[in-house]
């Protein structure tokens, strides 16, 4: 019987952006992200669908402390140098030394501070050439989700996101997280996230149905679940 989608509270989210257990959980994700790979698969999902000219702007939602995006740019300058970076989150939590990471490779980049159901609902939103989003979408109620992801749609080329995939075998192994160091949040947030994760067409399903888009939804490994839609 496939799992049902539950959304429970994350304990990231409200703790304060300085509190040292929002720090450990940010050291945890940041590590089990290297572990599997998310960067990495990332950086190859953008580069594969949007084609080899440079975009100028690059938007993420739920960014965090900007880490992640960071270590993507960083696997793309090469390849597309001088893009504008906007991180958008909650808290603006970005410290000095990432800035001066994205400094480092030729990137700028630009903190947004404001809820991203604010941020989207403007009218229009701002257009920028690729929307991603890490572990992020499975925050999203059902009942929401497909007016969030028609709002993205409208402001960019190309969406990509990397989401938590929500099977029996996942949950099982991150109860296991523990086992390589991560503490009692992060241990208590990956189980959240792998239960309001996603499977099958769901995120293609909830995407604008309009010939001009492509869309791709696929497994990665045992973990992850990947969305991205391309206007063609």
């Amino acid at each position: 019987m496939p799992l049902p989608r539950r959304l429970d509270p994350e304990l990231l989210d409200e703790l304060p952006g300085n509190d040292p257990r929002a720090r450990r959980a940010r050291r945890d994700l940041e590590r089990v992200n290297s572990l599997f790979g998310q960067t990495r698969l990332m950086a190859r999902l953008l580069a594969a669908n949007y084609g080899r000219e440079a975009p100028r702007t690059l938007l993420e939602l739920g960014a965090g402390d900007g880490t992640f995006n960071l270590h993507v740019a960083q696997r793309l300058a090469r390849r597309w140098p001088r893009v504008h970076a906007l991180l958008l989150d909650r808290q603006n939590i970005v410290s000095e030394e990432t800035r001066k990471g994205y400094a480092a490779i030729g990137w700028t980049v630009e903190t947004i501070t404001t809820d991203v159901f604010e941020f989207l609902g403007r009218s229009p939103p701002s257009p920028v050439d690729i929307v991603v989003a890490n572990l992020f979408l499975h925050h999203i109620a059902p009942d929401r989700l497909a007016w969030f992801l028609e709002r993205t749609a409208a402001m960019t080329r190309l969406f990509v996101a990397c989401e938590p995939r929500r099977t029996k075998f996942a949950l099982r192994v991150t109860r296991l997280s523990w086992i390589v160091g991560c503490g009692e949040v992060f241990l208590h947030d990956a189980i959240a996230s792998v239960r309001a994760g996603f499977q099958g067409t769901e995120l293609s399903d909830a995407w604008p149905d309009h010939p001009a888009w492509r869309r791709r939804e696929h497994e990665h490994g045992l973990f992850t679940h990947c969305f991205s839609a391309l206007r063609v």
